[in-house]
């Protein structure tokens, strides 16, 4: 039985992460966040990647005194440090992660580079599925035509 791997997730989203300067708005960072359907976007500045800013952030954030998302810049919010995982970690692996991290987000990293960010519940999906895979495939190896006559009794005192 093979696992999915954090790579394979990575190609089959087929999607770059969303990304933006510290100095973009808050307001900005929502609407580029609606036009892809994206739940976060990392804060990259000088080519790397330094934080990211997520729906999380914006709910905690907006009850803040003189938070004004026009204004409010997304550096400013961020989380950091980031959470990263394998590329080579599979999809149970992956999972221990964001329960152990307490994330809903991680980069996935490859011979020291950033290839992808892997959302909790794509990773979940493909856990799912994966799951199904192998319990389908265990289905397939065992037979139960020799205990079609076993029934379960209570023994008698």
């Amino acid at each position: 039985m093979t696992n999915v791997t954090a790579e394979e997730i990575i190609k089959d989203i087929g999607e770059e992460p969303l990304c933006v300067p510290p100095e973009t708005s808050v307001y900005d960072a929502v609407k580029l966040m609606l036009a892809r359907d994206g739940h976060a976007v990392l804060i990259q500045q000088d080519g790397k990647y330094v934080g990211i800013w997520t729906e999380r952030d914006l709910t905690k954030n907006t009850i803040l005194d003189g938070y004004d998302p026009k204004t409010t810049k997304v550096g400013d919010h961020m989380s950091y440090p980031l959470k990263a995982a394998s590329y080579s970690d599979n999809v149970f692996r992956l999972i221990d992660k964001f329960l152990g991290y307490q994330t809903r987000h991680l980069l996935i990293e490859k011979e020291g580079q950033y290839i992808g960010l892997l959302y909790a519940r794509d990773v979940i999906r493909v856990g799912f599925t994966e799951r199904t895979r192998q319990l389908q495939e265990l289905d397939e190896m065992v037979s139960l035509e020799f205990y079609e006559d076993w029934k379960w009794r209570k023994k008698k005192k």
